[in-house]
């Protein structure tokens, strides 16, 4: 898209003269800057970054498209400035993860569980508590009131922020037992374990506690039995990753249910929410492969400030 210039190029004033030619092209000159810059048509940076972020454009197709290089397309996409946005919604629960572009490329992202704005983000290596920390920190100087939080199971991170109901996700348990016991497990008791966690978002706290208590009732000589090797002092157990799974299901059973226990807040009880706008996120920067970190990080900020 170009558009004809009637107003100064830099500052937009309307208050502009003509400044004689250049060549065949009219000059002009601004009363209010002082600046001159010729007349005619003018690419509309803000459409060809509209272009480049919601149409799915490359780079290329853009020089292709508006008949420049692309190194111009490039400058003119250097001009992404976002602007960081603090919602006037104060009172909120919040979801809070992190996904990653390779191993040392992460987005951390607290967002508002029911407006589907994100509140605060950072860019990390990897995951800490520390971070998280300081995310919700940042909410709290800003004046937000936090009446619950959705985590993702990180260790430490609950214990941490313990001041506030903490709801772990019920989605991201099922996938940590399967995990341990992979989808098709051959043991009778990791095929129990596994299908009544996978159970779980369709069942009440009572009856899912009072299974899984069925469960480890039925299968503990299983759960507990031990190599057989009397060279040993302690063996370890028979089956440690059906333990594992055990054990992370009766470690956050507390936390599994917390939306339960507050009813009346309306915590939800999973992440998927946050998942939905990782997967927008990600499918907008898959299109552009090849960025170097900075430009991957100009256009992840530009599609968020416009959407979330």
């Amino acid at each position: 898209m170009f558009i004809w210039l009637k107003k100064c190029f830099f500052c937009g004033s309307s208050e502009v003269v003509r400044n004689g030619l250049r060549g065949r092209i009219q000059r002009y000159k601004c009363k209010s800057c002082g600046r001159r810059f010729d007349g005619g048509l003018r690419r509309d940076k803000f459409q060809v970054i509209t272009d480049y972020i919601e149409g799915k454009q490359t780079r290329e197709q853009l020089a292709q498209k508006y008949g420049v290089s692309v190194r111009t397309i490039s400058r003119d996409l250097e001009g992404m400035r976002y602007v960081q946005k603090i919602s006037k919604d104060k009172q909120v629960i919040i979801q809070m993860d992190t996904t990653y572009w390779g191993r040392d490329f992460g987005l951390m992202v607290i967002k508002d569980a029911y407006r589907n704005k994100i509140l605060w983000r950072k860019y990390v290596k990897y995951e800490t508590t520390a971070d998280y920390i300081e995310g919700v920190d940042r909410l709290k100087e800003h004046g937000f009131k936090i009446y619950g939080v959705v985590i993702d199971g990180m260790r430490g991170l609950a214990e941490s922020l313990k001041v506030y109901p903490v709801q772990h996700c019920q989605f991201h348990q099922m996938m940590t037992v399967r995990h341990y016991l992979t989808k098709n497990p051959d043991l009778d008791a990791s095929k129990a374990l596994l299908t009544l966690v996978n159970s779980m978002t369709k069942m009440d706290k009572e009856s899912f506690v009072g299974a899984f208590e069925e469960w480890h009732d039925k299968y503990k000589v299983v759960l507990n039995e031990r190599v057989h090797d009397k060279r040993m002092k302690t063996p370890p157990y028979m089956r440690p990753k059906l333990r594992s799974a055990y054990l992370s299901v009766k470690r956050n059973m507390k936390r599994l249910w917390t939306f339960y226990d507050y009813k009346d807040r309306i915590i939800p009880n999973t992440n998927n929410g946050l998942e939905g706008i990782f997967s927008d996120i990600k499918s907008k920067v898959r299109v552009h492969s090849g960025l170097t970190r900075e430009h991957r990080k100009l256009l992840i900020d530009e599609y968020v400030s416009r959407h979330y």
